[in-house]
């Protein structure tokens, strides 16, 4: 049974038919995945700014937990959005493992075990409460039919850009020859020619999973529904961006990069824990020069071998540069520390580096004057607020569409560069490890003024003022935005007329 927080007056029931003057409320239901819930949380504030619409997250209690302190702020900047609160779904998980970022790796299956058990909650919730739109991660794909019966519009939701959709859906077609080849050729992609190894897919792409099960059923109610929402700005993917409105959805719009609008400060994302660990790092960032340091975070979701956070450790080391580094706390803590830091390297990096452990404020990093890269794992919202920051990007991807993201980043825009050319992969068993002298080359090499980092700062620092300019009054997200709330509002219109 749903219970609405302290937060949820806007989660009340349902305003009169016809009555045009009573709030517009919007119900914003995201995936189990901080990656999906955090921009999502940013897209329900900014329509908050917008007089006589309430928007309303629907979430977990150990995930709301997660984004309270950017619901205060929101709701201190005369931007309140409601909280209605449902249990997590009985899959096998301790208490409070709701999540991606913190199921361990081996029992992330039961995550997605409870996206198909959340169903039965989305409905009851939905019907019950009878919102005036709503706003749906793409793996709720029932919420379309849901909606077409209450007769009001669903609103697909993307956390990923349209780049790697495309890319994915036009490889979904070759899922059966996919297999056959070592090297696969993106088909019916504008612009340049993508090729990537078949070992660098994602998973769904070579054997069944949750994914590609659900594939079909997905890519119908997004095709079916009011339209789809995108975190990104049409400046960063045009040609990709039209080809998607061509393709893959009746109407979209693209709002990104939502994180410049965000109300998180800080903590955005890390719980009402993360405000002390985000002074820690912005303090010690204050003490660099300009442009000298290195940030390191692979995302919320990822699991590195002992060998490799050796050789990651002694190459940050070698590089000689200053840096920040966001070192993951496993879900099972089942990998300490003494497993893999080399003895006495803390104490030797201790006067340039710097590791967090667990969280940092991505964001509030990448916007700091003392960072000049980003050593990341190419997730898509690392990827945008790189963008907007202006920050160029080391890529090293591990899992999902990371691989594919990095293809948008490297070679089409040439954002980045890969930190290693060798043999890599998405399945734990056919990765290498990178050796310590290979990421140490790298690194220098690419943060040293008039190195093989520069294209890339140029080009970082472009497309950050596209970001900043689509976002801003009349720039293209911001009109997509208003666009995507009058056409909700006038959905109500419709719908009195017609009654």
């Amino acid at each position: 049974m749903a219970t609405s927080s302290s937060y949820s007056a806007a989660a009340g029931e349902r305003s009169e038919v016809g009555d045009t003057r009573k709030p517009f409320r919007v119900f914003f239901i995201p995936f189990f995945a901080s990656g999906h819930m955090i921009p999502m949380v940013d897209l329900a504030c900014l329509f908050a700014a917008r007089p006589g619409v309430e928007p309303t997250l629907v979430l977990t209690p150990a995930n709301a937990a997660l984004v309270r302190p950017t619901l205060d702020r929101s709701a201190a900047a005369g931007r309140p959005v409601g909280l209605l609160l449902f249990p997590f779904p009985s899959v096998g998980l301790p208490d409070g493992v709701e999540n991606l970022a913190t199921a361990p790796a081996s029992e992330s299956w039961r995550v997605y075990k409870a996206v198909d058990l959340a169903q039965t909650a989305h409905d009851e919730i939905l019907r019950r409460h009878r919102p005036d739109a709503v706003v749906a991660d793409i793996p709720y794909w029932w919420t379309t039919a849901i909606a077409a019966d209450l007769s009001i519009p669903r609103v697909t939701f993307h956390a990923v850009g349209v780049f790697p959709q495309l890319v994915m859906n036009n490889l979904f077609r070759l899922r059966s020859e996919i297999q056959e080849r070592q090297v696969v050729a993106v088909p019916d992609l504008p612009g340049r020619p993508i090729e990537i190894p078949r070992a660098e897919l994602p998973e769904f792409l070579l054997e069944q999973n949750h994914i590609s099960d659900t594939w079909d059923r997905m890519k119908k109610a997004q095709l079916t529904c009011h339209g789809v929402v995108v975190n990104t700005f049409y400046g960063f993917e045009p040609e990709y961006c039209d080809d998607y409105r061509r393709v893959d959805a009746r109407q979209a719009w693209f709002v990104g990069p939502v994180a410049l609008a965000s109300c998180g400060g800080v903590e955005r994302g890390g719980g009402t824990a993360a405000k002390e660990d985000g002074g820690r790092c912005m303090a010690w960032l204050d003490t660099r020069e300009e442009g000298s340091v290195l940030f390191v975070c692979f995302g919320s979701w990822c699991h590195f071998t002992a060998a490799q956070l050796r050789e990651m450790a002694a190459g940050l080391e070698a590089s000689g540069q200053p840096f920040l580094w966001a070192v993951r706390k496993d879900g099972d803590g089942s990998e300490e520390e003494s497993d893999w830091m080399p003895e006495g390297w803390e104490d030797r990096v201790a006067g340039r580096g710097l590791v967090v452990r667990g969280w940092a404020p991505q964001v509030a990093i990448l916007g700091h004057r003392a960072v000049g890269a980003f050593l990341s794992h190419s997730g898509w919202n690392s990827v945008l607020e790189a963008v907007a920051a202006g920050k160029p990007m080391l890529t090293w991807p591990l899992v999902f569409e990371q691989f594919i993201n990095e293809r948008l980043v490297v070679e089409v825009a040439g954002a980045g560069k890969r930190v290693w050319e060798g043999q890599r992969s998405v399945a734990e068993h056919e990765k290498t490890v990178v050796p310590g002298e290979a990421i140490a080359r790298k690194v220098s090499g690419f943060m040293k003024a008039g190195g093989e980092g520069e294209t890339a700062r140029k080009k970082a620092m472009e497309l950050s003022v596209a970001a900043r300019a689509a976002v801003a009054k009349g720039g293209s997200s911001h009109r997509d935005l208003d666009s995507l709330i009058d056409e909700l509002l006038a959905t109500r219109v419709g719908n009195t007329q017609q009654r």
